[in-house]
């Protein structure tokens, strides 16, 4: 099992061959981790340790995939964190900056959930992702739609990058590493999209990926050659998702020299 990660290496010492496996208190019970649903105040999870047994304690009031994602998170801090002292927040987005701690306990709660060894070969079934697509793949794995939507586009299968944005603009995004990184989203939304309509309360998104020009999404010159697939789906009061799908291949390639012929 050498170069997969500690999470699925784990799920596959335990047999897991299906998604409907991933029972997160058995995983737990093995780990020497008991979990209890309580009412938290200030936290949505936590988690105390000594020697080889934890506690972890859920906030019963959230929602199943919520609590869920907040058990394999705090798994996650079990593996890699035993004996420190943490400040624990559970967000299914942590952006680079953040401080690593909770990035690798969300990196670790993803694998546990969504193993690639599951979510991959299922997913190249898909020509295309869709939020459709994506719903598909968090009711089979019991995850959040955000979640969902980060890992599927993180599987690096399509030319995809997703951006959650407010009305006080852009929240995080993610990409797969195809999409290239020069690639860098705009702050603010573009009047264009579809997600401003969404964003702020005059749409609930689009049941379709539609085209839209990149230069509504990214602020380069060479943007202007260029069309993509946009989709949004709300998933709040003022914020949505924004799944953005190259259409010309031309885009996932190296930058183009500003004098040369394909500038």
């Amino acid at each position: 099992m050498k170069g997969i990660d500690p999470a699925e290496r784990l799920l596959k010492s335990l047999g897991v061959t299906e998604p409907h496996e991933i029972e997160l208190e058995d995983i737990a019970f093995d780990q020497g981790a008991e979990i209890r649903y309580c009412d938290l105040s200030g936290c949505e999870a936590d988690i105390l340790g000594y020697r080889d047994r934890a506690i972890i304690s859920i906030d019963r009031n959230r929602g199943l995939r919520r609590r869920r994602f907040s058990i394999a998170h705090e798994l996650g801090h079990w593996h890699y964190h035993r004996g420190k002292k943490l400040q624990c927040r559970v967000d299914e987005y942590q952006p680079k900056h953040k401080q690593l701690a909770e990035r690798k306990a969300n990196g670790y709660a993803a694998s546990l959930l969504m193993p690639h060894y599951l979510l991959k070969p299922r997913a190249r079934d898909h020509q295309k992702l869709t939020f459709k697509t994506i719903e598909q793949f968090s009711s089979e794995f019991r995850t959040s739609l955000p979640a969902t939507a980060i890992r599927l586009v993180e599987a690096d299968i399509w030319p995809c990058m997703l951006i959650c944005h407010t009305r006080q603009g852009r929240k995080w995004f993610a990409q797969a590493p195809m999409f290239h990184q020069r690639w860098f989203p705009q702050a603010e939304l573009d009047p264009e999209s579809s997600a401003f309509d969404a964003v702020f309360g005059q749409s609930e998104g689009d049941a379709h990926p539609r085209i839209i020009g990149a230069d509504a999404w990214f602020d380069r010159a060479e943007a202007q050659r260029y069309e993509l697939f946009e989709q949004v789906k709300c998933i709040g009061d003022d914020e949505a998702l924004v799944l953005l799908t190259i259409k010309d291949d031309r885009m996932m390639e190296d930058e183009p020299e500003r004098f040369g012929h394909r500038w």
